[in-house]
């Protein structure tokens, strides 16, 4: 049985030395005297499992504090094996996906038959899209069949295929546009995500599907969409040789976006300016640098002195933010790059905090607030922010008193300044947490409590297309894991 890894956008940035600047690196010591506002912790607990989380990229946190993703059940899982669970810990519960709203988790149920369900990204009226199991098992691969699903006011939709087994919906923009994976009925050995069939690019809008050009290509996958209806994924190019980041514009024009001179390239950020970044392979496929895209320029962002860098997240600004190796390339650093007055880029260094030895960006809000992890390299340990470059603050320093857990893995922020992260409770058991941002006296605190009320379940549509199947959580071919 194929796992069911984590289907994560997150990538890697590098910046060209002509033009990149490294600035010192910061010890990321709160110096003394500094003052930043605190945060209420808030546990969004499981639906009676050991763990929840969420499943990856930009629109799992919606500007007003409603975040999406899955969580545990008490139940065992009964498809064969276990499989990664939300932060791809290995997981034998069954998986369901859920919405977090005002101090409510809310489980959005799964398709008649099926057991586990994922929620990939959500919108600002509330709509929320991913996968779940239809409770068939596709005969060619012997894993268990998903299938793409929207949830809207109480009710899941199954949205289809393009004629095979599987499909999957990971994003969402405010027009209600939707962008994923399909299979289709060609025969695919090689199938991008592991199908039996030929793995699709699909734009959904008004009830239907489209197959999305991949400019001769077999397969591809398409990740983000952007408030204007662009998006970017992958494809197949020499017939599967190589791996291209790939950009659609609003009127699903294809662009190959190439790579840095290697066989795989990964895109990772989409903003609403149109601008890509991700990381590519180099000639020869050795290292891997981070990249910016913008209106078919490619830039090769740079590094701090190492081999390899990658990009992770890009503002409607231009700011971007991820990793890079030093000198060496035993570690690495959190870096920033900032668009230079007169073109380039800037590189800011933002070093480790007390004794670790690497840390990684992987969000910026509007304001320029950055958020991460750090700690021991690809496996991080604590999590921290900084305030438009600033010395890295370890968010459980900042975290008000009596949650008991430690903060680590900050992944995304609103431009509320909220943040989702992970706890790590006292048994090991991994939780999504939202971080609330509340002034020194407390006037800022939402009507929330600390841990979430017993969770609320959502009523399953009772009908569904035969068409639509699908296995979800296969990591993007060639991609480089988010190590910290």
């Amino acid at each position: 049985m194929k796992s069911k890894a984590l289907v994560c956008v997150v990538m890697a940035l590098l910046a060209t030395l002509a033009f990149t600047v490294q600035m010192s690196a910061q010890d990321g010591r709160h110096s003394e005297g500094a003052k930043h506002h605190h945060y209420k912790v808030v546990d969004l607990g499981t639906f009676g499992g050991p763990g929840s989380g969420v499943n990856c990229c930009d629109h799992q946190i919606t500007a007003r504090g409603v975040v999406v993703g899955s969580a545990d059940t008490s139940a065992a899982n009964p498809n064969p094996g276990c499989f990664n669970g939300p932060l791809g810990v290995p997981d034998c519960n069954v998986n369901q996906a859920f919405e977090w709203r005002d101090g409510t988790l809310t489980d959005l149920g799964t398709l008649p038959g099926g057991y586990n369900s994922y929620s990939q990204g959500i919108n600002a009226r509330g709509t929320v899209v991913g996968s779940s199991e239809n409770g068939i098992t596709d005969p060619v691969v012997g894993i268990a069949e998903f299938e793409a699903v929207i949830w809207r006011n109480g009710q899941i939709t199954n949205m289809g295929t393009l004629g095979g087994n599987e499909s999957l919906a990971f994003d969402i923009n405010d027009r209600g546009q939707i962008v994923g994976i399909a299979a289709n009925a060609v025969p695919d050995p090689a199938s991008f995500f592991g199908f039996a069939t030929q793995t699709r690019p699909f734009f959904w809008e008004n009830g239907v599907m489209h197959d999305l050009d991949t400019l001769g290509g077999t397969d591809g996958a398409a990740y983000l969409i952007n408030a204007h209806g662009q998006s970017m994924g992958q494809f197949y190019v020499n017939g599967g040789a190589a791996v291209d980041p790939i950009f659609w514009d609003e009127d699903g024009n294809a662009v190959d976006i190439g790579t840095l001179g290697g066989t795989n390239g990964n895109p990772f950020g989409l903003n609403n300016r149109g601008q890509v970044v991700g990381n590519s392979n180099l000639a020869g496929d050795a290292a891997h640098h981070g990249f910016l895209w913008d209106r078919g320029t490619l830039t090769d962002l740079g590094t701090l002195g190492g081999n390899n860098s990658e990009a992770n997240w890009i503002n409607d600004s231009g700011l971007v933010v991820g990793r890079a190796d030093v000198p060496g390339s035993l570690t690495h650093h959190g870096v920033l790059w900032a668009p230079k007055h007169g073109g380039g880029m800037t590189m800011t260094d933002f070093g480790v905090i007390g004794g670790d030895a690497c840390s990684t960006a992987y969000a910026v809000n509007s304001s320029g607030v950055i958020v991460g992890d750090a700690g021991i390299c690809f496996l991080g340990g604590r999590a921290w922010l900084s305030d438009n470059g600033g010395p890295m603050l370890d968010l459980n320093d900042l975290a008000l008193p009596g949650s008991g857990l430690h903060l680590q893995d900050a992944r995304l922020i609103n431009d509320r300044g909220e943040i989702v992260c992970t706890g790590v409770l006292a048994n090991g058991d991994l939780h999504a947490v939202l971080l609330i941002p509340v002034d020194d006296d407390d006037n800022a605190v939402r009507a929330v409590s600390t841990h979430s009320p017993a969770p609320r379940h959502a009523a399953t549509e009772p009908q569904r297309s035969p068409q639509s199947r699908w296995s979800n959580r296969y990591r993007i071919p060639g991609a480089q894991s988010p190590s910290k």
